[in-house]
């Protein structure tokens, strides 16, 4: 087995040895939940996966050195599960439960301030589409966090591990006479590419994945004639989905306005509003 033939997802992110990921070692994982070193030959033992261990730079969201197991199709846990395949579809998993008893299955019911409107929406790693709402006019706050998933209060590493369900989100408050909801969904068109499904670039996964999520009943309306509109501009079908906004989890302090505090490096990006300046989602 050649090392340099593996691709590595890890927390939404492909890594490849190819390329500036550094293996080092391979194993592969058997019904006796052992591991060995791999080979070119075939395991004596049914096959399960891979055992990966690996050093790459920083250049994603993900935790950097560790290790990784992941499991070829119809492994429940294994990297095509992250895109809603496999033995158990966790694309149906949010539809488990009962909103009666579940919060994160129920409304969001937080509420905006006086005179202010929410918008909601999943357009691929929040870092970048949060900075892109924040220099909208008329658009008072933002926020990242989770929702549209199936477990109550998730953090972080629970969204990427890809069981709960829960989109990567924008909840956007803005004054809607200064800034109309169409515009807010001009924002989102232009900021990502809604014709793949559970991808955005190298961020895959379902927390990933396209989504309006409405408030109102105009809101809904407003949306689905917006994506009718942007079908006609596009060569592919568009896997956006628009549902009712559910309820809101806040991310993680750390997360919040992530790329006006500086990124990863440091370098603060402008939020001042009618900026164009290029968005670095991982600056």
């Amino acid at each position: 087995m050649s090392l340099h033939a593996v691709g590595v997802q890890v927390r939404g992110r492909s890594l490849y040895a190819s390329t500036s990921t550094s293996l080092s070692s391979l194993g592969y994982i058997c019904s006796n939940s052992s591991s060995t070193t791999a080979t070119s030959t075939s395991p004596a033992t049914p096959f399960l996966g891979l055992k990966i261990k690996f050093s790459s730079p920083a250049t994603s969201k993900s935790p950097q050195p560790g290790s990784v197991n992941f499991s070829p199709l119809g492994m429940d846990g294994g990297w095509l599960s992250k895109l809603g395949f496999g033995s158990k579809n966790k694309a149906t998993a949010a539809s488990y439960g009962d909103p009666s008893t579940n919060p994160a299955l129920g409304p969001d019911d937080d509420k905006p301030a006086a005179g202010q409107s929410f918008a909601q929406f999943g357009a691929g790693c929040f870092w970048g589409v949060e900075l892109a709402y924040q220099r909208v006019p008329g658009v008072s706050k933002t926020e990242v966090g989770y929702s549209q998933g199936h477990v109550h209060n998730p953090t972080y590493s629970d969204v990427c591990e890809g069981d709960t369900m829960h989109s990567e989100v924008v909840r956007v408050q803005y004054d809607p006479n200064e800034c109309t909801y169409e515009s807010l969904l001009d924002v989102f068109w232009a900021r990502h590419d809604p014709t793949t499904l559970n991808r955005q670039g190298g961020d895959v996964g379902t927390q990933y994945r396209s989504g309006i999520y409405y408030y109102t009943p105009e809101q809904e309306k407003a949306a689905k004639e917006s994506m009718e509109k942007h079908q006609t501009k596009v060569n592919k079908k568009i896997v956006t989905e628009i549902l009712p906004a559910k309820k809101f989890y806040r991310a993680e302090s750390y997360h919040q306005q992530y790329l006006a505090k500086g990124g990863r490096f440091g370098f603060r990006q402008s939020t001042e509003k009618g900026c164009n300046d290029p968005i670095r989602c991982y600056g």
